[in-house]
């Protein structure tokens, strides 16, 4: 281990930011963006992510929305934030913290996590950026996921 986490961590760290960088850029909520590229894609940009983190985000962001197809959508929660909002960096450690909490407590490989996180009811509160659930504590997060509940 070099740094403060593994690789794969940092990996799914990168491929987190990324899938919240495309959705922000598109237009589209998370979970949309996670089914345009599908298994396939999210399995490369999670094994290469190290490669494209190297490169700018911009041209890797242009790379996967042409090679999926992502059309612009009409969800904006950027625009409708009243408050300051979160960095791609911020929200995809969110998710990168949720998946693999999700993985460890149920057993499920990593990617099939990173979709029951994306399609969890989780992802419609963490993409609410006029709550405070996104930064709530990560165990807090992961409790709402495995107990399909937010504690009061």
């Amino acid at each position: 281990m070099i740094g403060r986490e593994d690789k794969k961590s940092n990996d799914l760290f990168f491929t987190c930011s990324l899938i919240d960088y495309i959705a922000r850029k598109t237009k589209n909520k998370r979970s949309a963006v996670v089914d345009a590229l599908g298994r396939p894609l999210i399995e490369k940009i999670y094994d290469l992510a190290d490669v494209y983190h190297s490169d700018n985000i911009d041209r890797v962001s242009d790379d996967f929305i042409a090679a999926a197809g992502i059309l612009t959508g009409v969800f904006d929660n950027v625009a409708a934030a009243r408050y300051a909002v979160p960095s791609h960096w911020d929200i995809g450690k969110v998710y990168k913290r949720l998946i693999l909490g999700i993985a460890k407590e149920t057993g499920m490989d990593i990617l099939d996590a990173l979709f029951a996180a994306y399609h969890s009811f989780v992802s419609d509160k963490i993409e609410n950026f006029n709550s405070s659930f996104y930064y709530d504590a990560p165990q807090n997060i992961l409790n709402a996921y495995l107990y399909n509940e937010i504690e009061p």
